[in-house]
Parts: structure tokens; C-alpha cells; sequence
């Protein structure tokens, strides 16, 4: 079954070209940055078998045009700089302009990637200084589609205080903090949709394929079913009506299987990056065990269909939300987090931003968005670029039980400690045999380590570290990066069983 999602601001591309006409993805246009030192990837249609030349920086690439009309060329790499013309020569010629040769990432996520410059925090003094014109961004639309769009009307913005109000604000700061830092321009391609569900963002064929998501298919081919069924019956009554009406917007909505993955993503699929930056998480809280593994997927369907090989993903670690609570409680979002550390191990080149510590317990949405973006390009700075920069937040290795204590050691943890606002580390909670957790009294040791215990748990077997929902928490290392919540059990958590 297909349903076709048809939007004003996209343009579906079938495969067949009628005409005649150099068609290009709207990601190749004026102002776009392309990366910098690796064969820069060029793509569109035009008259099945006709010759293409691509000339940028004075480099040339050479193609011709397939069956269905689509051309791929490659121009070898050149060096950050511009700005430049890409000319594309086909049946026609299309000139682009003003285009910057540097680093490009990918900012995607849900609505704390898509929350503006405009709505964070200090934003009159930060469109005041938006005076970058090396930094540049293309924003999206939000698309659901089970077919492929392959372009969209949206164009690259130069950043300067008349633009930078419609920026990620978590992708405007990391490029400016980059763009400040290696001195090249920097690209951020931003594709975030709020409240989007990772499942939406991958393959539908690759979720078909594992057995594991079997559960979550079958229930959207249900949905499905029951969409074309009451689309096409002509007497329904007001609860139907309800019922289809409810269903059309879930069917182009953020949640379904690959919607975005076709909608918004394929539009840009392959476009040379150096890497992404993501943040989500959200949307699948309930359901944290199952994104231990379907979060690697997606990273690792990306990076399959992008051509790059494992391109440097890093994402941010959910932050602290909803009401403190009194005493350790079970967490659908502290499982998400540790889903979200897990993934490190299971891929290569990936990273974490931990920001347990600046989120608001009010709003899911907190406006400092400038330590988000820092967090990020401490991984890209050290990672990508060889700048010798603390990027790693500690994250628990070890546990040794001693008496009636337990001591910790942990990785990343160089320079030390800093607990911030009281001397002593806050947040830990221990556990016996019986797994109730209570508050525990911790003391950093003299060679870094930290020693746990409760007066009331005469033989603990378990800690556990900012694990709620929004923890009281204060471990930091002297460099400022927060400690990665953690636990040391492995206890059935509560969303276990979601499928």
C-alpha cells in the first residue's frame, strides 16, 4: 500500500525525466558550503544518457546520465576556502553562487535540535552578534512520506543577525564554536523534526528485515490497514470520521517507519559531510530498552546508504526533566540515558554530550542551548580536528565491594574532581540484595575514586548515580564535563518489556 503525502513546499522527483531540464536537489544551491579535502558528491537528472561536467575551485568532474536520467559525479577534494562557483553542465548549464568550501555536519534530532537561536537563552545579544558569514544553514521542511522526496524548496542561509533567529540553536552554537576554533567555514544541514520518533528516521525495509521490531511493525500495518479501509468506505459514522481523521495525520506524521527517512532525509542522503550531531530520545522514553538497539541501527542505516564509511555521529544524553523526586525512584528516562551511553560500545566513532545538568524540570525544552552546542564540539574539536581538549564526561567502569562499602572507579576522569556548590559528591544511591535504593554518603578518594555506603544497607551490592528522571546531581570533573549517570545493576527496568 502506498499513501502519498503531497505538500506545497516539496517537489516528489520520479524517477523518469520528461523533459528535457537540469534538475537539481535543492541541497546544491547559493550559499551552500561543500566539505572540504574529500571528493565532493554531486547529484540531479537530466535527458537519459547526457554528458555532465562539474567544475568548482577550478576542479572538474565528468558523468552521464542513467536510464532514469540521474547523473552522480564526484569533484576531487579542494581546501577549505571561497567563496566559489559550482557550474553543472548538461543539456543546460545551472550556475550556483557564493559557495564556501569547509566543514559540513549534520544537525538533526527532535525539537530540542529544531528549537531556534530565537527562543534561547540571551537571543537579543546573540542576533546582535551573528556576524558570521562563514557559518551557514539550510533548514528542512518537515516532511512524512512513505515514498522518497528527493527535493525541497528550502534554500542555505548566511548567518548575520536578520537570519540566525531561524537557526538550531544547538547547531548554530557548535559551528560557531568550530567556525571560532579551526577558522574554515562551516555548513550544518538541519533536518530536526519535534517530537520525532527514531524508528521514523530509519529504512522501513531495515526495521522489516529484524525480527526484534516485528511488534512495533505489525501494529503500524494495522494502522495502516484500518486507514486505507475507512478512506475508501463511503458511509462513515462521526466515530469513524474521528477515528480517519486521527489516522491521516499519523500516516505523514513523525512516528510512522521511515516517514522521515523518505520525506526529509533522502532529499540529502549522501550529501559529503564530515559527520552529525544528534539529539533525540525523547519520543521513544517508554520504550528505552528497545532503543539500545534501534538507535545503533539508525546510526548504522545512515551510515550504509551515506557512502562514508563510519562517519563521526555524536548525539547529547537526554537532560534532566519533570519533578525531582524525594527518594531513588525507576526512571524511563534514566534508561533512555544508559541506552544512549551503550551505544558508544556497540559503534566506533561515536559520542555522548552529557547535560544532566542543564536541563529545567518545568520545561522540556531548556533554553541554554550554547552548553549543548559546546559539549558537542569538544567531541568534534578533539576527535576531527586534533585539538587537544577535554571532551569525555567520566563514565563509571568498575565497582569493588568492600565491607560495607563499595568503591568506584571510573574512565575519563583525568584532572580530577569537582563536585559543584558542596564539597561532598551528591547524587549516588545504594542497594542491597532486596533492590531498594536509598541515598548514600560518597567520598572522593584520594587517587579519584569514590567511596559509596548507607548506614542502612549493611551489605550493598549496587549503586546507582543521577538516575531519575531530573536528579540531584553534582559530580564534575575539573575541565567542567558532568558525570554520565550510571547504574552497576542490571535489574529489569521498566520499560523492559516495551515493544
Amino acid at each position: 500500500m502506498k499513501i502519498h503525502v503531497l505538500i506545497a513546499s516539496c517537489v516528489l522527483l520520479v524517477p523518469s525525466i520528461a523533459r528535457a531540464e537540469l534538475k537539481l536537489p535543492n541541497i546544491f544551491g547559493d550559499h551552500m558550503v561543500v566539505q572540504q579535502k574529500m571528493p565532493v558528491k554531486v547529484w540531479g537528472w537530466t535527458k537519459p544518457g547526457q554528458e555532465v561536467t562539474v567544475t568548482l575551485a577550478g576542479k572538474s568532474a565528468n558523468g552521464k546520465a542513467g536510464d532514469d536520467g540521474r547523473f552522480d559525479v564526484a569533484i576531487p577534494a579542494v581546501d577549505a576556502g571561497g567563496p566559489y562557483t559550482l557550474e553543472i553542465k548538461a543539456d543546460e548549464t545551472r550556475t550556483i553562487k557564493d559557495v564556501l568550501v569547509g566543514e559540513v555536519w549534520i544537525c538533526s534530532g527532535q525539537s530540542n535540535m529544531q528549537w531556534n537561536v530565537a527562543n534561547s537563552t540571551d537571543a537579543d545579544l546573540e542576533r546582535l552578534a551573528a556576524k558570521h558569514p562563514n557559518i551557514r544553514m539550510i533548514n528542512f521542511p518537515q516532511v512524512g512520506s512513505q515514498e522518497p522526496i528527493l527535493t525541497h524548496d528550502r534554500q542555505w542561509m548566511e548567518c548575520t543577525p536578520d537570519t540566525v533567529s531561524g537557526f538550531s540553536a544547538v547547531g548554530y552554537f557548535f559551528a560557531r564554536q568550530l567556525n571560532d576554533t579551526i577558522d574554515v567555514p562551516i555548513g550544518m544541514i538541519n533536518n530536526a523534526w519535534g517530537g520525532s520518533a527514531c524508528e521514523a528516521w530509519i529504512n522501513r525495509d531495515v526495521l522489516n528485515a529484524d525480527p526484534q521490531y516485528a511488534p512495533m511493525m505489525e501494529r503500524w500495518t494495522g494502522l495502516e490497514k484500518q486507514y486505507a479501509d475507512l478512506s475508501v468506505k463511503s458511509d462513515l459514522n462521526d466515530d469513524e470520521k474521528k477515528v480517519l481523521k486521527n489516522l491521516k495525520n499519523q500516516m505523514g506524521g513523525n512516528s510512522r517507519p521511515g516517514n522521515i527517512y523518505n520525506g526529509v532525509l533522502k532529499s540529502h542522503l549522501g550529501y559529503t559531510i564530515r559527520g552529525a550531531i544528534w539529539y533525540q530520545g525523547e519520543s521513544n522514553a517508554g520504550r528505552a530498552y528497545q532503543y539500545r538497539e534501534l538507535f545503533p541501527l539508525m546510526i548504522s542505516n545512515w551510515r550504509q546508504e551515506w557512502g562514508q564509511g563510519d562517519f563521526p555521529f555524536y548525539w547529547v544524553q537526554l537532560a534532566d526533566f519533570y519533578d525531582e523526586k524525594p527518594e531513588p525512584t525507576e526512571s524511563a528516562w534514566a534508561e533512555l540515558r544508559e541506552a544512549q551511553t551503550m551505544t558508544m560500545a556497540k559503534l566506533p566513532h561515536t559520542g555522548e554530550a552529557v547535560i544532566i545538568d542543564i536541563g529545567e524540570g518545568k520545561d522540556i525544552h531548556p533554553k541554554n542551548k550554547v552548553d549543548v552546542g559546546r559539549r558537542l564540539a569538544r567531541w568534534a574539536l578533539a576527535n576531527e580536528y586534533s585539538v587537544v581538549v577535554p571532551y569525555h564526561s567520566p563514565q563509571y567502569k568498575s565497582m569493588e565491594k568492600l565491607g560495607e562499602k563499595i568503591v568506584l572507579t571510573f574512565d575519563h576522569a583525568d584532572g580530577g574532581w569537582r563536585p559543584f556548590d558542596v564539597k561532598q559528591p551528591v547524587g549516588f544511591a545504594v542497594a542491597g540484595e532486596d533492590k531498594k535504593f536509598v541515598w548514600a554518603d560518597a567520598t572522593i578518594l584520594p587517587d579519584g575514586r569514590i567511596e559509596v555506603s548507607s548506614s542502612v544497607v549493611a551489605n550493598p551490592v549496587a549503586v546507582r548515580y543521577a538516575w531519575a528522571d531530573n536528579p540531584v546531581c553534582n559530580m564534575f570533573t575539573t575541565a567542567g564535563l558532568p558525570m554520565t549517570p550510571f547504574r552497576t545493576d542490571d535489574w529489569p527496568g521498566v520499560t523492559v518489556d516495551s515493544k
